[in-house]
């Protein structure tokens, strides 16, 4: 997923003056995946609670 140069920029002028790569690379990643869930959910993409505590009721009684 494309991420504007503008939220990395943020990203990492929100950080530590020191700061392991690992962790950089994490927020970074988090942040790509609350962009996907917000696209999801903008394109409707979504399962309500009652509906996912359903489907996972009927999977788990099989």
């Amino acid at each position: 997923m494309l991420m504007a140069r503008s939220t990395i920029e943020s990203c990492i002028t929100s950080l530590p003056e020191t700061v392991d790569s690992e962790e950089v690379m994490y927020r970074l990643y988090l942040l790509e995946k609350i962009e996907a869930g917000e696209k999801d959910l903008r394109d409707g993409r979504v399962v309500l609670h009652d509906e996912a505590v359903e489907r996972l009721a009927r999977r788990w009684q099989s």
